[in-house]
Formats: C-alpha cells, structure tokens, sequence
C-alpha cells in the first residue's frame, strides 16, 4: 500500500514543478522552439550539400502558395 501511494505523489510533483516554471509536463516542445532548434542545422546542411538553391526554391514556393 505504502509503495502506490510513494508512486502517486511524485507525478503530482512533476506536474507542480512543471507549472512554475512554465515547460509542458508531456515533454513536447513549443512548434518555434522545435523550429529554431532545426532551422540553423537545415541551413548547415543544405550549404554543405550544395542544396540551397532548393531550399530557397521550395520556400518561395510555399509563400507562393500562402500568398506572401
């Protein structure tokens, strides 16, 4: 019984500690954070393979589409 009840408080911890500080308890992350984390990496790759030409081509092409 002792050992349910010792499981049942530490996720109520979580979740407290995770509502000061403001970060999801699930662990996902916020979709521009996730971005900004990807966004350098992309760009590295991209110019290290040569592709940036299709990335450039392919963004204008999404902005095409949403009208900017």
């Amino acid at each position: 019984m002792a050992d349910t009840a010792g499981r049942t408080v530490t996720p109520a911890r979580g979740r407290e500690a995770a509502g000061v500080l403001g970060t999801r308890p699930s662990g996902t992350r916020h979709p521009l954070v996730a971005a900004a984390m990807v966004l350098p990496f992309a760009a590295f790759l991209a110019v290290l393979f040569g592709g940036w030409d299709a990335v450039v081509t392919q963004a204008s092409s999404v902005a095409g589409m949403l009208g900017r």
